[in-house]
């Protein structure tokens, strides 16, 4: 029986395309059943305004049997007709479909066809030029259909887009933006559109918009919105389809706006490279020899503020250039600035380091040395350092006697110095060069000083030692 049923149901339907398709440009107005059909027309333009599509299909299925043209000056009883079999698309199974876009495609062939023969000729729109404008925008209207609700194959698609902007020109409807984009972009992509015939598009569209924007008062914002969503689909391609010069106005428009910002100034030139500009571009040159000057200015800048917040770093500096007092001075600001005590004695000690070697000033060297074990006590290198100090100073230590008490002195610091694992190595080494300049038994026997003895080291040093002999 349900088989019975659609069987039933497909023949109606068939029979109602069949009698719909062989309507052609006939109106009411020499027709009998005028004001039928007259009547048939206001109720099912209330019920499609309503959305009452079911209501909407029965009254206009009756008016548009008598007459598919209306009254000569409308093309409704088709347009409304494919917007009725849009609806019937959405609930379609795939044979009913097929034949609703059959019908559609049909009564666009219809209305077209109306047009050229005169059949349909509104009061506004009598020309030849006019009636080609509204057949543009009608096959614009298909592609919109193709595209959102047929389905449409996308060279299909365009190519119906294609005879609507040969049509109606600058006058097409906002409308095409936005799927033209889309398929274009798309089509690049897959290959099946060429650079130069996607860049027809971009231009063709672009130039439509500022048409409009220009002249068109009622939607002139329209078509400008419309197109401005659409170009931003060609974003994801625009690197491969426009050249430096082609972005560089927008990018200079992007710089004038604060040319005095580098941060500005950096993202100009990015975007310049970005966009395929070459290093001998003249705008890209200008603005990079900013950048260099911007950033040499800074660094300076920096450069200045680093060293004023790192006097240690330009006491090295005025070091290595041969500047001890300069050097000197640096480091004491360091001291000054410096908050632990680990860096203090460091900088007490490359003093002490500056003091005895470069100046042969022992005694104030000897004093800062000290100065840093008092911040850094145990240090290798501070008691190294005065080792030296005592071991360089012992020949100028009076006698043969004192000088190898200042031996001593200097073995002492650096068995102390020993004990710190870092120099541990270097002193140890040391202690064994001086081991045959410490004071001969005979030396001591002549002064009564017995192995084991406190002395005084005589000269600057003035320091107690143990006596030991070779």
């Amino acid at each position: 029986m349900r088989n019975y049923l659609r069987i039933a149901i497909f023949m109606i339907a068939s029979i109602s395309f069949a009698n719909l398709g062989s309507a052609q440009c006939e109106n009411w107005n020499d027709s009998p059943q005028k004001d039928d059909a007259e009547n048939n027309h206001s109720i099912y333009r209330q019920a499609l305004k309503a959305e009452d599509y079911p209501v909407a299909e029965e009254y206009w299925t009756k008016a548009f049997e008598v007459a598919p043209a209306a009254d000569g000056k409308r093309d409704y009883h088709f347009t409304d007709g494919i917007k009725i079999y849009i609806n019937k698309l959405k609930d379609a199974d795939a044979t009913t479909k097929s034949q609703y876009v059959d019908k559609i495609n049909m009564m666009y062939d219809q209305v077209i066809e109306c047009y050229r023969n005169g059949a349909i000729k509104p009061t506004k729109c009598q020309d030849d030029a006019c009636i080609e404008k509204r057949i543009g925008n009608i096959t614009a209207r298909r592609g919109f259909d193709m595209y959102y609700s047929i389905n449409a194959p996308y060279g299909k698609n365009l190519a119906m887009y294609d005879e609507a902007l040969k049509l109606a020109g600058n006058d097409i409807e906002y409308t095409f933006f936005d799927p033209v984009a889309t398929m274009a972009v798309y089509q690049f992509e897959k290959g099946k559109l060429d650079k130069q015939q996607t860049l027809d598009y971009f231009f063709l569209m672009e130039k439509i918009a500022e048409h409009n924007l220009a002249n068109n008062t009622k939607y002139g914002e329209y078509y400008d919105q419309a197109w401005k969503a659409a170009k931003t689909k060609f974003g994801k391609i625009e690197t491969q389809l426009f050249d430096c010069e082609y972005f560089k106005p927008q990018i200079q428009a992007r710089y004038d706006e604060n040319p005095k910002d580098p941060d500005n100034l950096k993202t100009c030139i990015a975007l310049l490279k970005k966009r395929g500009c070459s290093d001998t571009d003249p705008t890209l040159m200008k603005w990079e020899s900013e950048w260099k000057s911007y950033a040499q200015g800074v660094n300076a800048q920096r450069q200045a503020e680093f060293e004023a917040s790192n006097p240690a770093m330009l006491a090295s500096k005025a070091y290595k250039a041969g500047d001890y007092p300069g050097a000197i001075a640096k480091y004491r600001e360091a001291i000054n600035q410096a908050t632990d005590n680990v860096k203090k004695g460091t900088y007490h000690c490359s003093i002490a380091s500056i003091l005895f070697r470069k100046q042969k000033k022992f005694n104030d060297a000897r004093k800062e040395a000290k100065t840093a074990l008092g911040f850094r006590p145990g240090w290798g290198k501070a008691l190294m350092l005065i080792g030296d100090m005592y071991a360089t100073g012992a020949r100028n230590c009076g006698d043969s006697w004192n000088q190898r008490l200042a031996i001593l002195a200097a073995v002492d610091k650096y068995r102390a110095a020993s004990k710190d694992p870092e120099y541990a190595t270097d002193a140890n080494s040391k202690i064994a060069k001086y081991s045959s300049s410490k004071p001969t038994q005979d030396e001591g026997f002549m002064r009564g000083v017995k192995k084991g003895d406190r002395v005084t080291v005589g000269c600057w040093i003035g320091e107690s030692v143990t006596v030991s002999y070779q």
